[in-house]
């Protein structure tokens, strides 16, 4: 069974982590640091525990991407801290100039919980995966990597998913191990 995902966001709070992520890139931009936020005036929604992953684009193309699956955090504090990693510590990117802010846009992940896949084998987890619904986390000792649910708007092919997942964590894409896991998810997606 797929993980379910019941929490919704209304507009107003969309927004306000929306603006909390912004805020946090503009405080890196000024200052050097995350935005902070004082989590006991955090209710509702914006109080949860939950994964999130920030991700930024400029003109469509990925410009960075910061996340976590899990949190102990409030969620607008989670989100505010990996808008500022996404801006300004992701390795594959130098960091965000004031410049580019204006073209910059936000997207944030809300995950579900992870649910373990148990399969054996490539056939059996191919077979199982939902594409444009499921998340999926690969761990196989050291190595680790992580697809949000929206890579199958680009990878619509649940073959070259994995393969490309594999490779993204520094393994062959035909890659299978007795040690290999699987975790999935789903994913609440908004954004500017």
């Amino acid at each position: 069974m797929a993980p379910s995902f019941c929490i919704d966001f209304s507009e107003s709070e969309q927004g306000q982590l929306l603006d909390f992520a912004r805020q946090s890139i503009e405080s890196g931009l000024a200052g050097g640091a995350a935005l902070e936020l004082d989590s006991e005036n955090l209710a509702g929604s914006l109080s949860i525990q939950l994964g999130v992953f920030v991700t930024l684009t400029r003109f469509g193309t990925l410009r960075g991407c910061m996340g976590s699956t899990e949190s102990s955090d409030p969620l607008a504090l989670s989100v505010a801290e990996c808008a500022f990693k996404a801006a300004f510590h992701d390795p594959r990117f130098p960091r965000l100039d004031a410049g580019e802010m204006e073209h910059t846009r936000i997207e944030i992940s809300v995950l579900s919980e992870l649910e373990p896949l148990a399969v054996t084998d490539r056939a059996d987890l191919l077979n199982r995966l939902r594409p444009r619904e499921d998340g999926l986390l690969l761990e196989d000792g050291s190595y680790r990597s992580i697809f949000l649910p929206r890579m199958w708007d680009m990878i619509s092919d649940p073959e070259e998913f994995l393969d490309r997942l594999l490779s993204k964590a520094g393994l062959p894409g035909d890659h299978w191990s007795e040690t290999i896991r699987f975790k999935r998810y789903r994913a609440l997606s908004f954004g500017e």
